[in-house]
């Protein structure tokens, strides 16, 4: 029986002879012949397929320019590889040395075209291949153009799908080969990017046998994973499936997704394993569709059935439609530099009369050069859409999203960078910047025959594992965890606040999810370390979580992810409170402050000097003996204080200063009585420390939960060490701050918020809280980095916090809430008053007794400036104003009292004139009169009064008011 590939190739090279022969005789001799190699892997479908579309290529660059007199003519010289790398390398350095081809088409693999581009390079020929792997890199390698999409293209497509549907996590499944490696560090990349994880690389040889892939399978269904990403070629992918559907990963809560160049093929690998492949989700390049496609579609398959007429399934594929327009761009390319360079190669010399190896005899084309410049940039639209190539790198545009049903695949969807994952390639409103949502896709049948999405991970059922769930021993604080163990069954009970908020979570889950507390203790039932050392367990796999009172802290979030907080945030300090003041005996001086007490006093002091100094010339009651006068000065100021002063003022100035003075006095007596009556009345809950921070100016000792992270936040804040106290309970809190510092306690205890509520609700009217307070995140459950646990917990805990069940909880281990005030930190005090509240009175008070001194001196050395311009010493002179000033003013004493004489004689005039003419007095002068003379009887007021401000003790209002009237004399 004849060899179908052997009857292909003479078929081949028979329609080549008559193509050529057919342009030659058209063209004559303006043909430019360029000779191209072909290199293909001719066992294969894809190789087959793609032989036939660059035959057809050829055929349609020809005949679309038969016309054309300066037309090239492009001559294809085919070779087969044979799926072997050393075929390939020698097939090339054939092309090379001996056919001396301007370009090379091909190879389709990774592993062979490695070399052949190396070749490439030396010998300036561009390799055209559709070599997908990220490691053949145009960029590196000048002559090298990649004519399909590099296998990285797909990952941010990939990565979009995985966090659509809200998946954390995806097992890579790839081949050990460079084709099959090079995805993994860009999907990684990209899954990152969009905050989910690659878990676990599974790599499958080329070569492995069935049961080394049962092997990896069994491996997989052991992982909480259920996502797998799948890079395979379609040989090994056909027997992953088939394996996988036997195993049970083909059913209801899997995902898989393959990628390119998997989906591109479907429609070669056998019908059983599309059976297998059912629910699978793939990518591949969208192709436009076109009627030139349609009608080379029909072309290319009558075509390939006179081919290959053994092959009984095939279709046409992106491969196909690939290295159509790959000859297509080549033939355009050659145009343009054909007419820069003459296409020749030159051979090196013999040296020493011997001839080089094949590698050092193959030359370097002439026209390499312009070539590679033109295809490396060239865009057109062709059969796969627009064929865009820069850089050497062709362009992809946009992928479909198949989901693999019945007997092939099912279009559900678009990717394109703009616009991301939707049911339309461009979507009626723009939106450069889009979110992904599984609802802009079809509807997709999952493995199972499930439309319920898979959540992405299980717990590996297969082998009844349950979540190993770490929980602290504590010798205290039993209301948060309490870990026992039944004394007949040695099961481990644990109860307490924190406890029960884990179980209600759990529970909410929209699935189950067993587990088992298992305390971290010594064998002799102690704690096993600290918070920090219950944690990290997670990290080593010893616990798959914890739950306890853990704080959500940075430094432990390196090792392990929270959920969110179920309790509030916030570290603060307890100190106890002060004794009642009322009972202090001097209570009396606490509504004022020292510096307010002392500056007041002044003022006294020398506003009586002032008025002392206005009055002594002129009043005799601030005349008389030194002792007297000292007296007087301090008496008129401080009688002020109650509004008793008798003593009668005759100045202006000084009426000016007084008035000043009880303005002062009024407004600081209220303030006084306002403050002493609220530290009487108003219990008084000071707290014994107003700031943490006090303690450490102190050198006093801090106390702290034992095992809390409070001991690190305080080294943070530079506390000593040496200064901490560590305690267990609630009831040695007590005992500690009771002692102090110096008596072998604490003066404050720091602990979390949740702490310090619930020992105040206990000690309600002993202890406060002061700040500052520290934030935190609060308390939260404990997982590994990425476990998929991590969204679905936090969602329950909310729904459990904002709830009914929260409140249930509190009440069962808190109980009612307390209406003491203390408990939450609140202080009822009532401060002393300060100076700086009474700065702007003082300071008129200066101001006013100041100027009415200077006026005073003013006034005074005026009218004694005979002494100062005398000719006396400064002694002398001094002494002569002390002793002017002391002498008496007669004159203008005898004023003063002749004013108060001649007033009461104007008022006795006015009277007598109202009874000779038999004119009744008005009510105003009787009363004037009345009042007068009764109070010329108490001595309060006499004839001889200028003015006087005095009143009755108990009221700083004048009776009445005294219009004097103008005697005639003084007129």
């Amino acid at each position: 029986m004849q060899n179908p590939v052997k009857s292909s190739t003479k078929l081949l090279y028979l329609h080549l002879i008559i193509i050529n022969f057919w342009v030659v005789l058209l063209n004559g001799q303006n043909a430019t012949k360029v000779d191209v190699g072909v290199i293909l892997d001719l066992d294969t479908l894809v190789g087959k397929i793609s032989k036939t579309s660059m035959l057809m290529a050829l055929e349609d660059h020809r005949s679309n320019n038969v016309q054309d007199n300066t037309t090239i003519r492009i001559v294809a010289h085919l070779r087969d590889s044979k799926s072997d790398s050393v075929e390939a390398a020698s097939a090339a350095i054939d092309l090379l040395k001996n056919v001396q081809v301007e370009a090379i088409l091909g190879p389709q693999t990774s592993a062979q075209a490695d070399f052949i581009i190396d070749l490439g390079n030396k010998a300036k020929v561009p390799v055209i291949s559709s070599a997908a792997s990220p490691s053949l890199s145009p960029k590196e390698s000048p002559f090298f153009v990649r004519a399909a999409h590099c296998s990285s293209s797909q990952a941010k497509a990939i990565a979009e799908i995985i966090k659509t549907f809200g998946w954390r996590r995806a097992v890579l499944v790839y081949e050990d080969s460079r084709y099959g490696s090079g995805i993994a560090p860009f999907l990684t990349d990209a899954m990152l990017e969009s905050n989910t994880i690659v878990s676990y690389r599974s790599v499958i040889s080329p070569a492995a046998s069935d049961d080394q892939i049962l092997e990896e399978l069994y491996k997989l269904i052991t992982m909480q994973t259920r996502v797998f990403v799948v890079h395979l070629l379609p040989s090994l992918a056909s027997r992953l499936f088939l394996k996988a559907n036997e195993v049970g990963m083909m059913s209801q809560g899997y995902a898989w997704i393959i990628t390119e160049a998997l989906t591109s093929l479907l429609d070669t690998v056998k019908p059983a394993v599309v059976d297998s492949m059912q629910g699978v989700l793939g990518l591949k390049p969208h192709v436009p569709r076109s009627s030139k496609l349609d009608i080379f579609t029909k072309r290319w398959r009558k075509r390939f059935r006179e081919e290959n007429p053994e092959i009984d399934r095939f279709e046409l594929n992106i491969y196909g439609l690939w290295a159509y327009d790959t000859v297509i761009a080549l033939a355009k390319a050659t145009e343009k530099a054909v007419n820069m360079a003459q296409p020749q190669s030159k051979k090196k010399a013999v040296i020493n009369g011997k001839n080089l190896s094949d590698l050092d005899m193959i030359g370097t084309s002439g026209m390499g050069a312009e070539l590679i410049e033109s295809v490396r940039n060239i865009r057109f639209n062709g059969l796969s859409g627009d064929f865009h190539i820069i850089e050497g790198q062709l362009q992809p545009s946009a992928f479909e999203i198949v989901n693999v049903i019945g007997k092939g695949e099912r279009k559900i969807g678009f990717w394109t960078e703009t616009y991301g994952i939707s049911d339309k390639l461009k979507p009626n409103e723009v939106q450069l910047v889009h979110e992904s949502s599984k609802d802009n896709i079809g509807i997709i049948i999952w493995p199972g025959e499930s439309n319920i999405v898979p959540k992405g991970w299980e717990m590996p059922t297969g082998h009844e594992k349950k979540l190993r769930v770490g929980v602290p021993v504590k010798n205290g604080l039993p209301e948060f965890v309490k870990v026992e163990k039944d004394p007949l069954t040695n099961a481990v009970i644990a109860t307490g606040f924190c406890v029960d908020v884990f179980k209600e979570v759990m529970m909410s889950l929209p699935y189950a999810a067993s587990y088992d507390f298992i305390p971290f203790e010594t064998p002799d039932g102690d704690s096993a370390g600290d918070y920090n050392d219950l944690v990290y367990q997670i990290y080593l796999e010893n616990y798959d979580a914890v739950v306890g009172d853990v704080t959500i802290l940075a430094n432990r979030s390196r090792f392990v992810d929270f959920t969110l907080p179920y309790t509030e945030s916030g570290v603060s300090t307890i100190v106890r409170i002060k004794d009642d003041e009322r009972k202090n005996a001097w209570i009396f001086m606490k509504p004022l402050t020292m510096d307010l007490w002392l500056t007041t006093g002044a003022f006294f002091i020398f506003t009586g000097f002032v008025v002392w100094v206005l009055e002594h010339r002129i009043n005799e009651e601030f005349r008389g003996p030194p002792g007297k006068q000292v007296g007087m000065i301090f008496w008129f100021s401080f009688s002020t204080l109650v509004f008793a002063h008798k003593e009668k003022v005759m100045s202006n100035l000084s009426r000016f200063v007084v008035i000043i003075w009880v303005f002062v006095v009024l407004v600081l007596t209220s303030s006084y009585t306002a403050s002493l009556t609220s530290m009487l009345t108003v219990q008084q809950l000071q707290p014994t420390i107003t700031d943490l921070f006090d303690l450490i100016k102190n050198g006093e000792y801090i106390g702290y939960q034992t095992g809390s992270f409070v001991t690190e936040l305080l080294k943070s804040k530079k506390f000593d060490a040496s200064q901490f106290r560590n305690y267990n309970t609630f009831e040695e809190y007590d005992e500690a701050l009771r002692k102090g510092s110096r008596n072998g306690g604490v003066d404050g205890i720091v602990d979390e918020l949740p702490y310090i509520r619930l020992f105040l609700a206990k000690y309600c009217r002993k202890y406060t809280m002061v700040g500052p307070t520290f934030k935190t995140a609060g308390f939260g459950f404990a997982f590994p980095k990425g476990s998929p646990l991590v969204p679905d917990v936090s969602r329950a805990v909310l729904n459990v916090t904002e709830g009914d069940k929260m409140k249930r909880i509190l009440k069962e281990w808190f109980g009612e809430e307390t209406d003491c005030s203390e408990q939450y930190g609140a202080v009822a005090t009532s401060d002393s008053l300060t100076l700086d509240s009474f700065k702007g009175l003082f300071l008129i008070a200066g101001l006013s007794s100041s100027l009415a001194l200077a006026i005073f001196l003013l006034i005074f050395f005026y009218e004694n400036r005979g002494v100062l311009v005398s000719n006396g010493s400064v002694v002398q002179k001094l002494s002569a104003m002390a002793k002017i000033f002391d002498e008496e003013r007669k004159d203008l004493s005898r004023a003063a009292k002749k004013q108060g004489t001649g007033a009461e004689a104007a008022v006795v005039n006015v009277v007598s004139l109202g009874s000779n003419h038999e004119f009744a007095p008005s009510p105003a002068i009787s009363f004037f009169h009345h009042h007068h003379q009764h109070h010329e009887e108490e001595g309060v007021c006499s004839h001889d009064e200028g003015f006087s401000i005095a009143t009755e003790p108990a009221s700083p209002i004048h009776d009445a008011i005294v219009i004097v009237t103008e005697t005639a004399e003084e007129r």
